[in-house]
Parts: structure tokens; C-alpha cells; sequence
């Protein structure tokens, strides 16, 4: 049974910072390109970022580029992502995503989903 946890959201002030933190089992970590998606109240779920299976290559949503740092540790089974200077429209519940999959920004693309942490920024 695939699990993907987040953890790490919380609080914060506008231009402060949070590592989010997606913890994985049950299938093959390392063969699974991983991705962070959100979902603010009322809209849709919208991608943020991703990295292949191997994490030599990343993308990003363009609000969050030079913001936004995704990173991986196969030997941990873990998916990282720094936010940075957060603003208020970053608000929103943090999701974790996995796929075997080409990456892709659309949310269905996507096979295994956590249960997302929320993060609060306040202006």
C-alpha cells in the first residue's frame, strides 16, 4: 500500500520560510518522479513543483520559481521543498504526488497523492 505523508506547514509571516516534507512507502521510491502540488479554498489543485526519479531535473510553476527548491533523497525515501519568501497567496494545503509517468503539470497525470499539510502565511 503506497503512503506519501507530508509534514513541516504551519503559520508564518509574509517573506519567511518552511521545509515541507513528504515521507514515502510502499512502492519503489527511486523509480517514482515526485511532485508538490496546493490547493488554496476555493480553487483548484494547481502544480508547484517536481523532480524526476533520479533528481536531475526539476520544474517549476512560474509563481514559485526562484522561491521554490524541490529536492530528493532516494536513500530516505523523502521529497523536499523549501519555500522561501512566502507571501500571502502562497497560502494554501501542500499536497505530495508520485508517478511512474512522464511529469506533468495537470493534477490527473498524477497516480498517489498524501494527505497534504497546510501552510498559513499572514501579511
Amino acid at each position: 500500500q503506497v503512503q506519501l505523508v507530508e509534514s513541516g506547514g504551519g503559520l508564518v509571516q509574509a517573506g519567511g520560510s518552511l521545509r515541507l516534507s513528504c515521507a514515502a512507502s510502499g512502492h519503489t521510491f527511486s523509480t517514482y518522479n515526485m511532485g508538490w502540488f496546493r490547493q488554496a479554498p476555493g480553487k483548484a489543485r494547481a502544480f508547484v513543483a517536481a523532480i524526476t526519479w533520479s533528481g536531475r531535473m526539476t520544474a517549476y510553476a512560474d509563481s514559485v520559481k526562484g522561491r521554490f527548491t524541490i529536492s530528493r533523497d532516494n536513500a530516505k525515501n523523502t521529497v523536499n521543498l523549501q519555500v522561501n519568501s512566502l507571501k500571502p497567496e502562497d497560502t494554501a494545503v501542500y499536497y505530495c504526488a508520485s508517478t511512474q509517468k512522464t511529469i506533468d503539470s495537470s493534477a490527473s497525470s498524477w497516480d498517489y497523492w498524501g494527505q497534504g499539510t497546510q501552510v498559513t502565511v499572514s501579511s
